[in-house]
């Protein structure tokens, strides 16, 4: 006895195959593409590196520093240009400000381990 299927039922099933991940590849662009909100902060990197298994990212860690004697909050951030990523190595150590974009809802860690994604940094010093 042998199956076969019909021209229909073939493009049924690359339908419902192939439009779940259209839509996510959607969904994606979009969450990288519109940026939910945008600023800067400033302070001292303190530890930058490029992570990953697979794929890899730059991630850092800035140190906001508000009033002498207390406690630095830190700021987790990504970067994704690796020519915004050489700036910021060239920074360290300096007080700096990033700006920075948000992007809510990505769904996966592949393009950063933050939401918070550095677009460009200055020396403040």
């Amino acid at each position: 006895m042998t199956f076969t299927l019909s021209r229909a039922q073939k493009l049924i099933i690359a339908a419902v195959v192939i439009v779940p991940v259209l839509l996510l590849a959607l969904y994606t662009w979009t969450a990288l593409s519109w940026s939910y909100s945008a600023g800067e902060r400033a302070g001292y990197v303190q530890k930058f590196s490029k992570k990953g298994w697979v794929c890899k990212t730059w991630e850092g860690e800035l140190a906001l520093v508000s009033i002498p004697g207390t406690m630095s909050e830190k700021f987790y951030f990504t970067v994704r240009d690796d020519a915004v990523a050489a700036r910021v190595n060239q920074t360290m150590g300096k007080r700096v400000a990033l700006r920075y974009e948000q992007h809510k809802g990505i769904p996966t860690s592949c393009f950063g381990e933050t939401e918070y994604f550095v677009v460009d940094v200055k020396s403040v010093e």
